[in-house]
């Protein structure tokens, strides 16, 4: 559906706008999707990205401050994300050996037994972009990359 149908509206001042517009709506369109899929597990797509981002750190520790720089959402309190997630028994958290005033967190097996499992679910969260051929999505993401520039 095009961009004007969905939102109901019939013109952009212009093909920036419009652009502009249709990134907007459709990373909110992918995250509600995501989330989605992601409720009856009981975390959110932020907790999800803190979670994958400490398995790729896996079995070395993280920082918060890591998890704040690699994290997709730069406005998301990766302190608040880690404390929910230590609550779920997730992570956990460990003083650093190296600097007593830094904080290592690492992901738990039951972190790890999540996301394997949510790893099929999520694949299909994937196939929602599969109305493009690989080679578009290729395109896109690198349309996006030069975008950001």
């Amino acid at each position: 559906m095009k961009i004007e149908d969905e939102i109901k509206q019939k013109q952009f001042s212009s093909p920036f706008q419009k652009l502009a517009v249709n990134i907007l709506f459709t990373a909110s369109w992918l995250q509600t999707q995501g989330a989605r899929l992601l409720k009856p597990y009981g975390i959110t797509i932020q907790q999800y990205n803190v979670l994958r981002i400490l398995r790729g750190q896996f079995p070395n520790p993280a920082s918060v401050g890591l998890l704040q720089e690699r994290m997709l959402d730069k406005s998301s309190n990766a302190s608040r994300l880690v404390d929910k997630l230590l609550d779920k028994k997730l992570l956990e958290r460990k003083t650093c050996p190296n600097d007593r005033r830094q904080v290592d967190i690492v992901i738990t097996k039951t972190g790890l037994e999540l996301l394997a499992e949510l790893e099929l679910k999520m694949n299909a969260w994937d196939d929602q972009l599969k109305s493009l051929s690989e080679k578009e999505s290729g395109e896109m993401s690198d349309m996006l990359d030069k975008l950001r520039g």
